[in-house]
Parts: C-alpha cells; structure tokens; sequence
C-alpha cells in the first residue's frame, strides 16, 4: 500500500461579514397621509375632468381635381411596372434631376435601386393612393404600401420597406409628373 505524504495544514483565516455601507439620509418628519388624500379626492370629485380629442390639422392645400388624381395613378402604375421590371433607367424617368430626401438625391435612388435589383431577383411594389393635394403647384401624395422582394439564391420572400400615409412631392415637368422628394 503506497504511503501519501502528509501536507502541512494551511492557516485557517477568519470570516468577517461584510456589511453593506448606506448613505446616510436626513430624517424627513412623517406627514399626515390622511388630509392630503381627501383634499385630493374632494379636488378630483369637484371638478370632473374632461378630455376632448384635438381634432388633426386640416390638410395643407386644396384638394386635387379627380383628373389629376388620375393622372398620377396613372404615372405610379408606370413607375410600379418598370421597378418590377427591375429596370433601374425606366424608374428614374419618374424622379426629378431635382430630388431630395436629406441627403439622397436622383443619383443615391439608382445605387438603391441598382442594389436592390442585385439583392432580390424578384421585386414586387404595392401602392395606394390615399389623397392628392395641389400645395403652391406642387402634388403633395399621400400613400401606403409596400415594397418586397425575393432572396436572390435563397427563394425567401422579405419586406422591403413599409409605409402607411406618408408624403410625398411630385411637380409636373413638361407633360409628366416626377417626384421630388418627401412632403411635409
């Protein structure tokens, strides 16, 4: 039977608590709970509080005449079918040399769309018109929809983008209606 060697016995330490250190807060007297309930619920019952709904601004410019509206359903059915067609060109006959959205300009949109058409080897636009106003010679378009596309390899239908009543600003240049950026 082999013989272990025998290991010096280590010190045993002892074990202080630790206490938790707390703040020291000043004594603040107890007041009276009692009378400050009633005087708020005498102050409640006495006047009734009424909340009213604002009603939501009143749109911006006059509506637009139906011919109109028309017209740039018209251009968006167009717009929509060149962007599933995936033809980027074809797209950007539809928005101004003069667009803006911060810092996106016509130029910015063809590399989205470029990148896009690179990602999804399907794309599919779905857009309603809700209201068209005529704002100082401008269309001020209110729309919802949704822009989605197919994984390019991968089959998996994904939403793009998303909107619901969102602005936008289309001018008339020459006979066709382009978009120039984002409305108010």
């Amino acid at each position: 039977m082999p013989v272990l060697p025998v290991l010096p016995a280590l010190p045993v330490l002892p074990v202080l608590p630790v206490l938790p250190v707390l703040p020291v807060l000043p004594v603040l007297p107890v007041l009276p709970v009692l009378p400050v309930l009633i005087v708020a619920l005498t102050l409640t019952t006495a006047t009734p509080l009424r909340l009213e709904a604002q009603a939501p601004a009143a749109p911006a410019g006059a509506p637009a005449p139906a011919a109109t509206v028309s017209e740039l359903q018209q251009t968006l059915a167009a717009a929509t079918g060149r962007f599933q067609a995936m033809d980027s060109a074809g797209v950007l006959v539809y928005v101004s040399d003069r667009y803006r959205n911060g810092p996106i300009t016509k130029s910015s949109v063809r590399d989205n769309l470029l990148a896009m058409f690179a990602l999804y080897d399907t794309v599919r636009a779905q857009v309603r018109i809700d209201d068209v106003r005529l704002v100082n010679g401008t269309a001020w378009i209110y729309s919802t929809g949704e822009i989605s596309g197919r994984l390019r390899g991968l089959g998996a239908w994904t939403t793009v983008l998303s909107w619901e009543r969102e602005p936008e600003v289309a001018r008339r240049e020459g006979a066709a209606w382009r978009l120039e950026g984002p409305g108010p």
